[in-house]
């Protein structure tokens, strides 16, 4: 069973004249978002028995802090993200190809970045109709294969938090 983990980054700030798109960073709503999910994201892993072996994200800033702020709750070094230009506002079709091309021994990876992308995967996996991700949004997938190359639709759709729910 492989199992695929989509975050969605955290609320990121709009203020800043003259910032680009990519340099955003989070908003006080974020920095405190992340780390909860984080934590509660780490009690589903350690209810389901899972170890997380991977964690990929986008290059942009907001995406970055989420990631930085989430593997600390997960217990992840903040130093083995795997940082990837590519997953930068990636089509759910380069999420894919980066997902297919993971090595068969990790069983459990993030792969955090943006919408649409995020949400266009999620609902293309998940068999249901999100609308939304929203931001710091978690959408957990199980995947009955062996091999990365394998993964495909359906997926089961594990768990699907985000920071109002509770």
């Amino acid at each position: 069973m492989k199992t695929v983990i989509l975050i969605r980054h955290a609320k990121s700030s709009w203020c800043e004249a003259g910032c680009s798109d990519f340099e955003r960073q989070l908003n006080h709503r974020g920095l405190a978002d992340a780390p909860v999910m984080g934590q509660r994201l780490a009690a589903r892993l350690y209810a389901d028995n899972l170890k997380l072996d991977a964690f990929l994200c986008s290059t942009a800033r907001r995406a970055m802090q989420t990631a930085t702020l989430m593997a600390g709750e997960l217990g992840f070094s903040a130093d083995a993200i795997d940082r990837r230009d590519a997953l930068y506002l990636a089509s759910p079709a380069v999420m894919l190809e980066t997902i297919c091309m993971m090595p068969d021994d990790i069983e459990t990876m993030v792969l955090l970045a943006h919408n649409p992308g995020i949400t266009e995967l999620a609902e293309m996996f998940g068999g249901r109709y999100f609308g939304n991700i929203p931001t710091c949004g978690v959408v957990m997938l199980g995947f009955p294969v062996e091999r990365w190359l394998d993964v495909e639709s359906p997926a089961e759709l594990v768990d699907f938090d985000y920071p109002k729910r509770h």
